[in-house]
């Protein structure tokens, strides 16, 4: 009961936050997380024209901090489409909180676990007593965190886990507030840059290949404009594949969108796998996990992730 009134009570707060955001009735309102460079695709279908060239008119209405924030923009009836982590989406929607679906996959890997640069620590039972910075619960991070501890052989009792925002972790490794942390690229890749910490390990090295980021929308969206939502899933596609045929050219586009040096993004790529491929397999093992973990009850997985993944828009989309 707690969780959801606090759910409806971000869900008023950021509805009201972004009221201002709003657009007409044609524009299409998208949300991404702030300086990910998951979401990639969403600034190179800005910066090149895809969704125009779609005919359709896509809107920035919001740009989050974490996963769960961007949920409670969905909730609060905000956004019309978004690219955000596959965990928090869950999260939000086996809960009752939103009703998004998913319609294409963003990237898969690209998160890692940093410790200090000078830190002994070289395996993840180091970080037993350690204190560990996530982005936020139900985030990917914080999954992949909760993760790594089971395959370990740690008890979640073992890692003390705290919420910072990514752009705070950086300074909290290096003041040593916190012992290490997990987050999305560039932040790892800029601790590093910066000679403030070290990569212990990759989030490939926790689960090879898994899904990170999705775009989702909204359904009553999806019912009313389904023409509008193929338009940005086929622009979507074409930054993706512009992104793998012109590195170069898409290391700019990050530099711009993220703020932070071209050695940073080049860096932070590295670890990232573009495509719009969607993961059923990766979806299950996160209702799965994300069950285990009691962040979510799911009675029936596979009935679950039929209703939420919707696999005939990313069919439609690239027939064309």
């Amino acid at each position: 009961m707690f969780r959801r009134y606090c759910w409806a009570i971000a869900a008023v707060v950021v509805a009201f936050f972004l009221k201002g955001s709003a657009v007409g009735s044609e524009a299409v309102r998208v949300g991404y997380l702030q300086n990910d460079i998951h979401q990639l695709a969403c600034w190179v279908a800005l910066e090149k024209g895809f969704y125009k060239k779609n005919g359709v008119d896509v809107r920035i209405a919001g740009i989050f901090k974490a996963g769960p924030e961007e949920m409670s923009a969905f909730a609060g009836g905000a956004l019309d489409m978004g690219y955000v982590g596959e965990a928090p989406a869950t999260t939000a929607v086996a809960n009752g909180m939103v009703r998004v679906k998913v319609l294409a996959q963003v990237n898969t890997e690209g998160s890692a676990v940093v410790v200090a640069k000078d830190a002994t620590m070289s395996t993840m039972l180091d970080l037993r007593g350690k204190t560990v910075a996530v982005p936020g619960y139900s985030t990917v991070q914080d999954f992949l965190l909760q993760k790594a501890v089971a395959k370990w052989g740690l008890k979640q009792k073992d890692v003390r886990i705290m919420v910072l925002k990514p752009p705070e972790m950086i300074g909290a490794l290096r003041t040593g507030q916190i012992d290490a942390f997990i987050a999305w690229e560039p932040y790892p890749a800029k601790a590093q840059t910066m000679g403030v910490g070290k990569a212990l390990f990759y989030s490939r090295d926790i689960w090879k290949n898994h899904p990170c980021c999705a775009l989702v929308v909204s359904e009553p969206f999806l019912h009313k404009r389904r023409k509008d939502a193929v338009a940005v899933v086929r622009a979507h596609i074409q930054a993706t594949d512009f992104i793998n045929e012109n590195p170069e050219e898409a290391i700019t586009i990050g530099v711009k969108y993220t703020g932070m040096d071209e050695r940073t993004v080049r860096l932070a790529l590295k670890s990232v796998n573009y495509t719009y491929h969607l993961s059923v397999e990766g979806e299950r093992e996160y209702v799965k996990f994300l069950t285990s973990l009691k962040y979510i009850k799911v009675n029936d997985p596979d009935i679950f992730i039929k209703n939420f993944i919707d696999q005939t828009i990313l069919r439609e989309a690239l027939e064309k």
